[in-house]
């Protein structure tokens, strides 16, 4: 039996002027879940986070927490849920317990109930011993666990964050999702993220692909890289159309990629030693074999790429 949402959005079209953004989206995200919004710049992925947190004002559609239709303006909806920009929501000149305190009182938080959160807050973040530093002089990496444990302060039941990796080192990256699984195992808290990153969308439980504002596949990141070939052979040449056509002609399912060209296959290492024999000697540079990802899968299911680009015409 399918879980009942705890939020949901239902046909959901918002336009800039004559552009429009989103058109008709609906997700329902489970109880707990981590739920992910995987998309290019310029999908509505931003757009479509900024009206579930009542950051922008409705045009059609609904929005759902529970199963009830909400105005997400509400002080009982804000009440429940957390939200982290693109851009930290802390003040620079402030220490790192003052923007923690500022969170507390915002919500009716005071005495000891607002010092053992702001401590609890100190211990998500691990900041404990920079409680007292001017945030401004915290890196990106800090910032960012900062701005979440802010978020998590007031212990809403849904996080929403909107590309929280962004320009943070790999060390940053992996210490954030670290941060973010205790929460999401410790407390329960159902977090819904917007991405461009495959590695970060491969860590929710589902995923919502979004292209040109539109829902094209809403599943777990397994079965949206089910339907892709066991091993993916890419070459590295510097004339991909020539290369793409010869192989072609030679009975492969290739198809021209970022720099090179791709072939699908079930056993790449047994198709790497064909590959050679059907182009001329210094036709590629390099040949590799590995398995498929949500990049992958998000060009086969939409024509582009997560950076963008559409995919060269057949």
């Amino acid at each position: 039996m399918t879980t009942p949402a705890i939020l949901g959005a239902s046909g959901i079209r918002f336009a800039y002027g004559k552009r429009q953004v989103l058109d008709g989206v609906s997700i329902a995200v489970r109880p707990g879940e981590v739920f992910g919004l995987l998309g290019p710049n310029g999908s509505g992925k931003s757009t479509l986070l900024a009206l579930i947190s009542g950051m922008l004002e409705l045009q059609d559609g609904t929005i759902e927490l529970n199963g009830q239709s909400v105005s997400p303006k509400s002080r009982a909806y804000r009440r429940q849920v957390g939200v982290v920009f693109q851009s930290a929501a802390l003040d620079l000149k402030l220490s790192v317990a003052e923007n923690l305190g500022l969170t507390a009182t915002l919500y009716g938080f005071g005495g000891a109930e607002a010092k053992q959160r702001i401590g609890e807050a100190l211990e998500i973040a691990r900041l404990t011993d920079r409680a007292a530093d001017v945030v401004g002089t915290l890196s990106g990496g800090m910032r960012r666990r900062l701005d979440i444990a802010r978020a998590l302060l007031p212990e809403p039941k849904i996080l929403l964050m909107d590309e929280p990796t962004t320009g943070l080192d790999e060390a940053s990256y992996r210490a954030l999702w670290e941060h973010l699984g205790e929460s999401n195992r410790r407390a329960g808290t159902t977090i819904v993220v917007s991405t461009h990153r495959p590695d970060e969308a491969a860590r929710c439980d589902r995923l919502c692909v979004l292209h040109e504002g539109a829902v094209v596949a809403t599943d777990t990141p397994e079965a949206l890289r089910s339907g892709l070939a066991d091993d993916l052979v890419v070459i590295t040449c510097d004339q991909p159309l020539k290369v793409r056509t010869t192989l072609r002609e030679a009975g492969f399912a290739a198809e021209e990629s970022e720099g090179g060209v791709t072939i699908g296959c079930e056993d790449g290492h047994s198709v790497v030693p064909r590959i050679f024999e059907a182009l001329p000697a210094g036709a590629i540079s390099a040949v590799a074999v590995r398995r498929p990802g949500l990049a992958d899968a998000f060009l086969a299911l939409t024509g582009s790429s997560l950076d963008g680009e559409p995919a060269e015409a057949a």
